[in-house]
């Protein structure tokens, strides 16, 4: 809790608004990129490249963030130690094990431009791995994350979907059918007997 303390006194509060983003189960791409938007102040009518407008960021439950397809494994961070051949990596799995606030940290700070704003900015962040944080005493705004836009299917997949379902009711109705039959057919057999 010290560290989420850390900087705030470099920072003019005045006028700032205090947004909070709960990360459970969001996808980490849209968060950041939710989340640099704020902090640039790119959502407010008066933002200006070469201002610094933007507000202040908690994020909770860092810990609980989602990532699709095989990234656990396959996403790697690296660092150098600054000794000859001593490149560091990790995965985004072992990451999340050692301090998920840093994945967010990173996921942000890699989509913030890179200018003499982006020290005030990362001060602006707050991320925490659960959801208890030291700032109660602010007035606080939850952030509503947009709703997600779903293109639709191309046409061709679309056709193939529609297709794949048509033959499974047949076949459902093949199979239904032919239950019908054979229960018929028991029947004529017990009558014949």
């Amino acid at each position: 809790m010290k560290r989420a303390l850390a900087g705030i006194k470099r920072i003019n509060l005045e006028g700032l608004r205090w947004r909070v983003f709960d990360a459970k189960g969001q996808v980490l791409g849209r968060l950041a990129s939710q989340i640099s938007t704020v902090i640039q102040g790119k959502d407010k009518p008066t933002y200006a490249p070469n201002r610094d407008d933007g507000d202040m960021c908690i994020v909770l439950n860092a810990k609980d963030i989602y990532v699709s397809g095989r990234k656990p494994n396959d996403k790697i961070y690296y660092w150098h130690t600054g000794y000859v051949g001593h490149v560091k990596e990790r995965s985004l799995k072992d990451q999340m094990a050692k301090d998920p606030t840093e994945v967010i940290r990173k996921a942000v700070l890699r989509m913030l431009p890179r200018n003499k704003l982006r020290d005030d900015r990362d001060r602006k962040l707050r991320i925490f791995a659960g959801d208890e944080h030291p700032f109660g005493d602010r007035p606080l705004e939850p952030y509503i994350m947009p709703p997600r836009n779903v293109r639709e299917m191309r046409p061709r997949a679309r056709r193939a979907m529609i297709r794949a379902q048509k033959k499974a009711e047949q076949q459902q109705n093949n199979d239904n059918h032919s239950k019908k039959n054979r229960k018929k057919e028991e029947k004529v057999e017990e009558v014949i007997a």
